[in-house]
């Protein structure tokens, strides 16, 4: 048996995580420079779920808020909300069972939000969880939150209109990948998935075939918001969501600007982790990240209190970095998005082949190519160091520009002839020219094919695609393995189409190591993925990590309280507030 982790101060359940060095604005107009480890606990004390969040210090009521951006959100409507400008816009106007405490610094609390903690493990095996509904939480027109509702909008998420969600807990409970297959949720409206009960209006019940020990951390995402069913406006649900935070969506000009104003019923009694500090958040769509950036920098008017959710761009980042007065306005951070070289392991069999390709990549150069440190920082491994259980190593130790006589020796003389399929977009442009060039100088010989943008995610995703490398990208949608290894890893989950294992990689023994893992409590398993990370890269090699993407943010001088999230790599605005 290994040792439980102990409890940490509070009556949490400590779960660490290492991240480099970040910073952040403080509200003051200052940016904080830390190397700090980044801290994930699961709440076990009560208190910790129960509000008001503690006050930003300097924080007054009043204001509007701009966040700009250059493409709209893609979806409102919580049970389909992913994006990431969606998961941070989310949390103004839903609420979820369980949410992260996030204090901009590494520390992470999973604490519950409309339920009273982060769930009961009714019968410690992880098959059943129970989650009590917090008194006083209320729609955005005075009536109660109950588990119903609750229910309701989980149910609505097997819904086949109302793709682009999560979908973890539909498949828990369904216990299967084509969950609205084994569930119709227009023929029942009235009753609810296998699974998921309401013994009472304080009480949501699951029941699974499996264990699911990361329920807590699943039921964080927006596929829990509640929602009346007579507020039920199906795919239209996307132009107006109906409030469960504090603020409410006041006018939505789809594709310009969205307004959210204050929600008089939201109780921060009720809420640990958010505000509502603003009168008004304003999201305006349009400008590119170049104009974005700009008007944060000439900081006039309402661009004052506002922050461009588009990150610096390359041909700015001099000018932001070298100027002492705009550093005080920018926040820098790694974030959790991990980008790799894939590689399509039913094409290019060969182990020696995969860790040569390890060998061969200047990761130096490709960062410097893509704008230097605070776009990116090298990464050799599976999961990004804001991970829980991260794990430092370097399976194929090249230094910081590869190692190219390594690569050959692996080669054994051979000239592997390998296509890489790439978006037409100008990164992976850059980052093509830039692999192609290492690979070659290694032995391989690279026939670079494009693949249009809008397009390309679709493509990899299909298992008999004709490419043997792709850039392919992750983000952890909980900062766990249990969210990055099974979901990228496991051959079990590879279909004909839509798979997220685009290394089609698969592996009996990993599988069941998974399987292993999963069915640990979460304060078990960190640890054990970053072995099994190693262990996969080391004996496999399904991918060449390459970087992890950096947050580098611009605000004005009135905007304060941002942070970027631990879990999401993008501004969190739950303590966002409008400096006077």
């Amino acid at each position: 048996m290994r040792r439980r982790a102990a409890a940490a101060a509070g009556g949490a359940i400590a779960l660490v995580a290492a991240l480099g060095a970040c910073s952040e604005n403080t509200g003051e107009g200052t940016t904080v420079d830390t190397d700090r480890k980044q801290t994930g606990v699961i709440a076990t004390d009560p208190k910790d779920s129960q509000g008001p969040a503690a006050e930003v210090a300097g924080a007054q009521k009043g204001g509007t808020f701009t966040i700009i951006r250059e493409t709209p959100i893609s979806h409102l409507d919580p049970q389909r909300t992913y994006s990431f400008a969606g998961l941070m816009a989310s949390p103004l106007f839903a609420r979820y069972l369980t949410t992260w405490k996030d204090d901009g610094k590494g520390g992470l609390v999973l604490v519950g939000d409309l339920a009273e903690t982060p769930g009961t493990n009714v019968n410690n095996d992880c098959k059943v969880w129970e989650f009590k509904v917090k008194d006083g939480v209320k729609f955005e027109d005075g009536t109660p939150i109950t588990s119903k509702e609750i229910a309701y909008g989980i149910a609505r998420s097997f819904d086949p209109d109302l793709t682009g969600g999560p979908t973890y807990v539909q498949e828990w409970l369904a216990d299967t990948a084509q969950y609205d297959t084994r569930w119709d949720f227009k023929a029942n409206k009235t009753s609810l998935p296998p699974g998921l009960s309401t013994p009472d209006p304080k009480t949501l019940r699951f029941e699974f075939a499996k264990p699911r020990c990361d329920l807590p951390f699943a039921v964080s995402l927006p596929t829990t918001a509640p929602l009346k069913p007579e507020q039920d406006t199906g795919v239209n649900l996307d132009a107006r969501p109906f409030s469960s935070g504090p603020y409410k969506v006041a006018k939505n000009q789809v594709g310009v600007q969205l307004t959210l104003d204050r929600n008089p019923h939201w109780d921060p009694k009720t809420d640990p982790v958010r505000h509502q500090y603003p009168d008004q958040f304003v999201w305006t769509f349009g400008p590119t990240a170049d104009a974005a950036v700009n008007r944060v920098i000439a900081d006039n008017g309402a661009d004052q209190s506002a922050i461009s959710f588009n990150f610096v761009p390359a041909s700015l980042v001099a000018r932001v970095a070298q100027d002492a007065a705009l550093k005080q306005r920018t926040i820098l951070s790694p974030t959790p998005s991990a980008n790799q070289l894939v590689i399509n392991t039913q094409r290019v069999k060969d182990l020696k082949v995969r860790q040569a390709l390890n060998y061969a990549i200047d990761r130096d150069g490709l960062i410097k190519a893509l704008g230097g440190q605070t776009v990116a920082q090298p990464l050799t491994t599976l999961m990004p160091p804001a991970t829980i259980g991260y794990k430092a190593y370097d399976a194929y130790p090249a230094g910081a520009n590869g190692n190219v006589d390594k690569a050959k020796e692996l080669l054994g003389g051979q000239t592997p002839e390998l296509v890489l399929g790439v978006a037409d977009n100008t990164t992976e442009q850059q980052m093509a020219t830039q692999l192609k060039g290492n690979l070659e100088r290694a032995g391989f010989k690279i026939t670079v094919r494009n693949i249009p943008d809008d397009a390309k995610l679709d493509e990899i995703k299909k298992k008999d695609n004709p490419w043997d490398l792709y850039i392919g990208n992750w983000a952890a949608d909980w900062p766990s393995g249990a969210s990055i290894l099974p979901v990228l890893y496991d051959g079990r989950s590879i279909k004909a189409e839509g798979n997220s294992n685009q290394s089609y990689f698969n592996d009996a023994a990993i599988n069941a190591e998974m399987d292993r893992i999963l069915a640990l409590p979460p304060a078990q398993q960190g640890p054990e993925w970053g072995k099994l990370d190693e262990r996969i890269m080391k004996e496999h090699a399904p991918v060449v990590p390459l970087f992890v993407d950096v947050a580098y943010a611009a605000h004005g001088s009135k905007a304060g309280g941002v942070f970027i999230s631990s879990v999401f790599g993008y501004p969190s605005f739950v303590n966002a507030h409008v400096k006077p």
